[in-house]
């Protein structure tokens, strides 16, 4: 691959990363707000996670869900292995 395809995978990696960490930030602080751009990010970074409890329903106990940090620990880990 060309380093500006690989820039631009990494890229487009870390910027779904933060848009996994601002929304799941949200939904802690204000887990009732509607609003569109919300919704869609929501529309973005949920199905991943939803796929994630399905498979592994052990990331998620009585009060924690840590599908979150599994899906940006897959995401770091697929980024180190393009970058190789």
């Amino acid at each position: 691959m060309t380093a500006t395809l690989v820039s631009l995978i990494c890229s487009i990696i870390t910027l779904y990363i933060w848009l996994i960490i601002i929304v799941i930030i949200i939904d802690m602080v204000k887990p009732g707000l509607n609003n569109p751009i919300l919704n869609a990010f929501r529309g973005l970074v949920y199905p991943p996670l939803r796929f994630i409890r399905e498979k592994m329903p052990f990331v998620v106990t009585d009060t924690l869900d840590f599908s979150p940090l599994v899906l940006i620990f897959a995401l770091e880990i697929l980024m180190n292995l393009i970058l190789r």
